[in-house]
């Protein structure tokens, strides 16, 4: 799927590509407000991550047909689809898995900063890996990143109490930023060759089975057995926050292009702070709203192109 925005024919087509990319932000945004609402009824993070993509799942075999319904898409040799299973285990199971792990220490909204560092560990990651210099304007964007996550950390340790939790659930999500970092790095070849909507599709259900395994060998099916709310609140994740955004995204990318697409994602974080506000009672300070002005502010300069 290519990244240019396709032509609109009419102000509502041109309006359309921005309303769902921001539904799109919106529905990502909300996952870690979901993950914490689970978490009252405590319910294991492996156990509640199963949920997700044993809900997923149908959707994204669906999604994977839907993509190759013409018969048209190109076959894959084994080393590709070698790529796309370590991608999957990489990009969606690794990333989800200690994601829903460090959510258990630290709050919605440090959560979700920390993940929306990853343009800057893409940035990183093609310097060490394909010598890609690195300019003044990529300097100056990491420092406002970095600065705005120390500022939001500063601010969750003096109010959090613990500070070892708040290190621990930080350093969880960082990992899980650098592992879909990674999973962004080594895609590029095969999102040409699939298209956007393919890949993720297939990649997707390889992490489904990879959370599915995990769970078999380390819990009791009966761990499945959960108050009516979990399942609630997964469902949600499955359909509003995973398979659905992934969709309003790879439409609105094709429509208005990755560019604007970026660009109107970086409400997302702002998003999570908001509703953590109202659903989960975490406060806004102004550290706080400094800081992620920041993180937002940086990942807008290392993320636009002259």
């Amino acid at each position: 799927m290519s990244s240019a925005p396709s032509n609109a024919s009419s102000p509502n087509a041109f309006l359309f590509g921005p309303i769902i990319v921001l539904l799109a932000a919106t529905g990502f945004s909300a996952k870690a407000i979901l993950i914490k609402l689970a978490y009252v009824y405590q319910v294991s993070a492996v156990t509640l991550l199963a949920l997700r993509m044993l809900f997923s799942l149908p959707f994204f075999l669906g999604m994977a047909w839907w993509s190759n319904r013409s018969g048209e898409g190109n076959a894959l040799t084994y080393r590709e689809w070698g790529l796309v299973c370590t991608m999957g285990l990489a990009g969606y199971y690794l990333a989800s898995l200690l994601d829903f792990l460090g959510l258990q220490y630290i709050s919605a909204g440090l959560e979700r900063l920390i993940l929306f560092l990853y343009p800057t560990f893409v940035v990183l990651m093609s310097v060490v890996i394909f010598h890609r210099s690195i300019t003044r304007r990529d300097l100056f964007a990491l420092l406002l990143s970095y600065a705005g996550i120390g500022l939001v950390f500063w601010h969750d340790l003096k109010i959090g109490g613990d500070t070892q939790n708040v290190a621990l659930g930080s350093l969880l999500v960082l990992a899980s930023g650098i592992a879909y970092a990674i999973y962004l790095v080594g895609s590029g070849t095969l999102v040409h060759k699939l298209g956007t909507l393919r890949y993720t599709a297939y990649a997707s259900i390889v992490s489904c089975f990879a959370v599915i395994v995990q769970f078999g060998a380390t819990h009791d099916i009966k761990d499945l057995t959960q108050p009516l709310p979990v399942y609630g609140y997964s469902i949600a994740m499955a359909i509003f926050s995973t398979v659905l955004p992934v969709w309003l995204m790879s439409e609105g990318i094709r429509r208005i292009g990755a560019s604007r697409a970026s660009m109107i994602g970086t409400i997302g974080p702002v998003l999570t702070i908001g509703m953590g506000y109202f659903f989960l009672n975490e406060p806004i300070t102004l550290v706080q709203a400094v800081g992620a002005s920041l993180v937002v502010a940086g990942v807008v300069v290392i993320s636009v192109r002259k």
